[in-house]
Protein backbone atom coordinates (compact mmCIF):
# COMPACT_ATOMS: atom_id res chain seq x y z
CA UNK A 1 0.00 0.00 0.00
CA UNK A 2 0.91 3.70 -0.36
CA UNK A 3 -0.38 6.39 0.23
CA UNK A 4 0.20 9.98 -2.02
CA UNK A 5 -0.93 13.39 -1.17
CA UNK A 6 -3.39 15.18 -3.82
CA UNK A 7 -3.67 19.18 -3.47
CA UNK A 8 -6.84 20.63 -4.42
CA UNK A 9 -6.18 24.17 -5.59
CA UNK A 10 -9.46 25.69 -6.27
CA UNK A 11 -8.96 26.77 -9.80
CA UNK A 12 -5.31 27.52 -9.52
CA UNK A 13 -3.82 23.62 -10.10
CA UNK A 14 -2.28 25.05 -13.67
CA UNK A 15 -0.27 28.00 -11.60
CA UNK A 16 0.78 25.82 -8.47
CA UNK A 17 2.38 23.22 -11.06
CA UNK A 18 4.02 25.57 -13.07
CA UNK A 19 5.31 27.67 -9.80
CA UNK A 20 6.67 24.16 -8.05
CA UNK A 21 8.08 23.11 -11.81
CA UNK A 22 10.01 26.53 -11.34
CA UNK A 23 11.20 26.45 -7.61
CA UNK A 24 11.12 22.90 -6.45
CA UNK A 25 12.29 21.71 -9.83
CA UNK A 26 9.01 19.53 -9.89
CA UNK A 27 8.75 17.21 -12.97
CA UNK A 28 4.78 16.90 -14.43
CA UNK A 29 4.44 13.69 -14.73
CA UNK A 30 0.90 13.82 -15.93
CA UNK A 31 -1.47 16.76 -16.14
CA UNK A 32 -5.30 16.31 -17.80
CA UNK A 33 -8.14 19.19 -18.38
CA UNK A 34 -11.24 18.67 -17.80
CA UNK A 35 -12.07 18.62 -21.89
CA UNK A 36 -9.95 15.63 -22.31
CA UNK A 37 -11.09 13.76 -19.44
CA UNK A 38 -12.95 10.23 -21.06
CA UNK A 39 -15.97 10.46 -18.89
CA UNK A 40 -17.83 12.91 -19.79
CA UNK A 41 -19.89 12.81 -16.00
CA UNK A 42 -16.57 14.31 -14.75
CA UNK A 43 -17.23 17.93 -17.75
CA UNK A 44 -17.87 21.03 -15.76
CA UNK A 45 -19.43 24.05 -17.70
CA UNK A 46 -16.78 26.58 -17.21
CA UNK A 47 -14.05 24.43 -16.19
CA UNK A 48 -13.18 22.62 -19.36
CA UNK A 49 -9.50 24.51 -19.18
CA UNK A 50 -8.82 23.67 -15.56
CA UNK A 51 -7.21 20.95 -14.21
CA UNK A 52 -8.93 17.47 -13.86
CA UNK A 53 -5.70 15.51 -12.10
CA UNK A 54 -2.38 16.41 -12.20
CA UNK A 55 1.22 14.04 -10.78
CA UNK A 56 3.87 15.76 -10.19
CA UNK A 57 7.27 14.31 -8.86
CA UNK A 58 9.25 16.84 -6.32
CA UNK A 59 12.91 15.28 -5.73
CA UNK A 60 11.53 11.10 -5.15
CA UNK A 61 7.83 12.24 -3.69
CA UNK A 62 5.17 12.09 -5.89
CA UNK A 63 2.21 14.68 -5.33
CA UNK A 64 -1.20 14.59 -7.25
CA UNK A 65 -3.38 17.93 -7.58
CA UNK A 66 -6.97 19.18 -9.14
CA UNK A 67 -9.08 21.57 -9.67
CA UNK A 68 -12.07 18.81 -9.17
CA UNK A 69 -14.45 19.34 -5.93
CA UNK A 70 -14.31 23.37 -6.58
CA UNK A 71 -17.81 24.74 -7.86
CA UNK A 72 -15.97 28.04 -8.63
CA UNK A 73 -12.69 28.88 -9.49
CA UNK A 74 -11.07 31.02 -6.66
CA UNK A 75 -8.04 32.94 -5.70
CA UNK A 76 -8.26 31.52 -2.05
CA UNK A 77 -7.58 28.05 -0.40
CA UNK A 78 -7.12 26.88 2.38
CA UNK A 79 -4.73 24.37 3.44
CA UNK A 80 -3.92 23.47 7.37
CA UNK A 81 -2.68 20.96 9.69
CA UNK A 82 -0.04 19.47 7.70
CA UNK A 83 3.10 20.33 6.10
CA UNK A 84 5.39 18.94 3.68
CA UNK A 85 8.62 18.84 4.37
CA UNK A 86 11.72 19.27 2.04
CA UNK A 87 15.50 18.16 2.80
CA UNK A 88 17.39 20.62 0.78
CA UNK A 89 20.77 19.33 -0.98
CA UNK A 90 22.77 22.35 0.05
CA UNK A 91 22.38 25.69 1.36
CA UNK A 92 22.31 27.37 -1.66
CA UNK A 93 19.10 25.26 -2.90
CA UNK A 94 17.42 25.69 0.30
CA UNK A 95 17.66 29.28 0.16
CA UNK A 96 16.49 28.81 -3.88
CA UNK A 97 13.27 26.83 -3.04
CA UNK A 98 12.65 28.90 0.28
CA UNK A 99 12.75 32.53 -1.50
CA UNK A 100 10.68 30.51 -4.24
CA UNK A 101 8.20 29.64 -2.04
CA UNK A 102 7.75 32.70 0.23
CA UNK A 103 6.87 34.80 -3.53
CA UNK A 104 3.57 36.13 -2.45
CA UNK A 105 3.50 33.93 0.56
CA UNK A 106 4.39 34.29 3.99
CA UNK A 107 7.30 33.50 6.25
CA UNK A 108 6.48 31.61 9.33
CA UNK A 109 10.18 31.01 10.17
CA UNK A 110 12.68 32.59 8.59
CA UNK A 111 15.80 30.15 6.96
CA UNK A 112 18.08 29.86 9.72
CA UNK A 113 21.09 27.81 11.14
CA UNK A 114 19.85 26.06 13.62
CA UNK A 115 20.68 23.51 17.05
CA UNK A 116 19.50 20.96 14.41
CA UNK A 117 20.01 21.58 11.07
CA UNK A 118 22.56 23.52 8.54
CA UNK A 119 19.11 25.97 7.64
CA UNK A 120 15.65 25.41 8.43
CA UNK A 121 12.66 27.45 7.91
CA UNK A 122 8.97 27.42 7.35
CA UNK A 123 6.99 29.29 4.73
CA UNK A 124 3.42 29.37 4.07
CA UNK A 125 3.14 29.46 -0.22
CA UNK A 126 0.95 31.68 -2.34
CA UNK A 127 -1.85 29.00 -2.33
CA UNK A 128 -1.26 28.07 1.46
CA UNK A 129 0.22 25.49 1.69
CA UNK A 130 3.34 25.03 4.30
CA UNK A 131 6.79 23.96 3.37
CA UNK A 132 9.63 23.07 6.32
CA UNK A 133 12.64 23.78 4.40
CA UNK A 134 15.43 21.53 5.99
CA UNK A 135 19.77 21.30 5.08
CA UNK A 136 20.29 18.14 7.88
CA UNK A 137 23.34 18.42 9.23
CA UNK A 138 24.59 20.52 12.91
CA UNK A 139 25.95 23.66 12.89
CA UNK A 140 28.59 24.82 10.90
Amino acid sequence: MSVVTTLNFGGRTEEAVEHYREVLNANVLMLMRFHECPDSSFSKPGFEDKVFHATIRIGSTEVMASDVGCDEPSVETHFAGFAFAVRANSIADAERHFTGLSEQGEVIVPLSETFFATRYGIVKDRFGVSWKITVPGEKE
